[in-house]
C-alpha cells in the first residue's frame, strides 16, 4: 500500500466558504481545492480492499483510510470549524474515516435507505464528506420532513420525529425503490450542493441529508470511475 505520511498537503489555492442552509440556517462548510495532489487518495483507495457495508443507511461499500488522513482535515481545518461551529480542535474526543462507494441498486434498496437520513442526535458529531469523483456522479443535499417541519435530528427531537415517520410508513406504505434526489410528498430538498472533484462538505451529522444519485447514475465499483468519497466522522466533547 502507498504510505501516505508526510504526502498530504493544502493546496494552495484552497477556498472556505460557509453557508447556512434551509429554514433552521444549519451550517455547512464548504472547501474547494482541498489537497494539493488528491490523487494519491485514489490510488490509495484502488489499492484498497473494499467491504460490503452492513449499517441500515450507507448503500455500498467502504475501505478504511490511515490515520493521517484524519490528522490532516484536524491541522488543515481545525481552526475553520472552531469558528463555524465552536468547536475546538483540542476536545476532539474520536475520529472514524473512511473511502465510500455507492454501489446498490435502487431496487435493492431497504427503505430507510430512499430518504434523508440523519447520522447520530449528538450536535458535538460532524461529517466530513471528501469527493474524489467526477461531478457527474452528483453531490450532496439536505432536506426538511414536510410533516414535522424538522431540518434536524437532536435528542430532543428523535421521539416526534420517529412517531412521525413511522406513521408515514404505516398510512402511506415504503417509498418507491429509489433514491432520493430533490423534493418527494415527505421531503423537501432544501439545499444542494455539487460534487467536484477535491470539494470538502463539513456539517453537523444531526442534520437530515442525502447523496443525489440520479435515474442515469452507473453504480461503478471502480474507485477510478465510480463515486468514490472520503466520509470522516469527528466526535467532541
Amino acid at each position: 500500500m502507498l504510505d501516505l505520511n508526510g504526502k498530504l498537503k493544502l493546496h494552495e489555492q484552497c477556498a472556505v466558504t460557509t453557508v447556512r442552509v434551509g429554514a433552521e440556517q444549519q451550517a455547512v462548510i464548504v472547501v474547494d481545492n482541498f489537497l494539493s495532489g488528491p490523487e494519491l487518495l485514489i490510488d490509495y483507495a484502488a489499492e484498497s480492499a473494499f467491504d460490503s457495508v452492513s449499517d441500515a443507511f450507507y448503500p455500498g461499500c467502504r475501505a478504511p483510510i490511515p490515520e493521517i488522513y484524519c490528522f490532516a482535515i484536524r491541522a488543515f481545518l481545525g481552526h475553520v470549524i472552531g469558528e463555524v461551529f465552536g468547536l475546538a480542535a483540542g476536545n476532539v474526543t474520536g475520529e472514524l474515516s473512511h473511502f465510500s462507494l455507492v454501489t446498490t441498486p435502487p431496487q435493492k434498496l431497504k427503505p430507510v435507505q430512499r430518504m434523508p437520513h440523519y447520522d447520530t442526535t449528538n450536535p458535538k458529531q460532524l461529517a466530513v464528506l471528501h469527493y474524489l469523483c467526477e461531478p457527474k456522479h452528483g453531490g450532496t443535499s439536505f432536506y426538511r420532513h414536510r410533516h414535522t417541519r424538522f431540518e434536524f435530528v437532536n435528542v430532543a427531537r428523535a421521539p416526534t420525529y420517529a412517531s412521525a415517520v413511522a406513521a408515514e410508513l404505516a398510512a402511506l406504505g415504503a417509498t418507491p425503490a429509489k433514491y432520493i434526489c430533490g423534493d418527494d410528498t415527505r421531503f423537501e430538498r432544501t439545499c444542494s450542493f455539487p460534487a467536484a472533484f477535491n470539494r470538502v462538505l463539513i456539517y453537523q451529522s444531526i442534520n437530515l441529508h442525502s447523496a443525489d444519485i440520479g435515474a442515469a447514475f452507473g453504480f461503478e465499483s471502480n474507485p477510478r470511475a465510480g463515486r468514490l468519497t472520503a466520509n470522516s466522522f469527528f466526535f467532541y466533547r
